[in-house]
């Protein structure tokens, strides 16, 4: 059986699509997912990174495509009432519900879906009460083994070699964004294209000029 480490944060709608997705993508598989929230915006200033949504033009694009593509997945996907918005809330919840930091497939699916379903504020707290309610978390969002277990998960992100999300973790290899769904499929069918020769091979290639930021 394949574990699979899946890298998510709430606010992606990259991730909520990948997540839909990927029962489709491992149908066949002997496999078995671990979901791991973490704190993109803490991936991004760990990378210096600025995340889609906070770049002009970027923003209106992302938006664009994942309406797009959401429609020709058949999958539901309404834009929140505001984004970005702040998901830590929501990342807690969902470790809250979970004894290692690992929330099941049901706690990931009903966070997404109150975030990317019915075009409403995302971080509204009447909303995140009744969210919580329905999710009955075994422990409470302010316990500092919830925080911690939500840091670590993002500091183990950062360590494995993580800079986005969706992120797939397998076999020490990583599968970034949706449209990898297809490229990790292949991985674990395995394809004659992921030898272990050709995946390194890209760590050689010289780095031509680097721009100041």
């Amino acid at each position: 059986m394949t574990h699979i480490t899946f890298y998510l944060d709430f606010i992606s709608p990259y991730a909520y699509l990948a997540f839909e997705e990927l029962p489709k993508q491992l149908m066949g598989i002997s496999h078995h997912v671990e979901y791991r929230p973490i704190l993109f915006g803490a991936v991004l200033n760990h990378h210096g990174h600025m995340g889609p949504a906070e770049i002009p033009g970027k923003r209106e694009w992302t938006y664009r495509q994942v309406l797009w593509q959401a429609k020709q997945m058949g999958i539901q996907l309404d834009m929140p009432l505001a984004h970005p918005f702040n998901p830590l809330s929501l990342s807690r919840l969902a470790v809250a519900c979970s004894g290692d930091g690992a929330p099941n497939r049901y706690v990931c699916e009903t966070i997404f879906r109150h975030v990317w379903h019915g075009g409403k504020a995302a971080d509204d707290a009447d909303r995140l009460v009744a969210l919580s309610q329905t999710l009955a978390p075994k422990r409470d969002l302010q316990d500092d083994d919830v925080k911690n277990q939500l840091k670590s998960n993002t500091e183990k992100a950062i360590a494995e070699g993580v800079f986005g999300v969706p992120t797939f973790a397998i076999d020490n290899k990583l599968f970034w964004g949706l449209d990898a769904l297809p490229m990790l499929r292949q991985y674990l069918e395995k394809h004659a294209l992921f030898s272990e020769t050709d995946w390194q091979s890209v760590s050689s290639i010289k780095t031509g000029i680097t721009r100041k930021p």
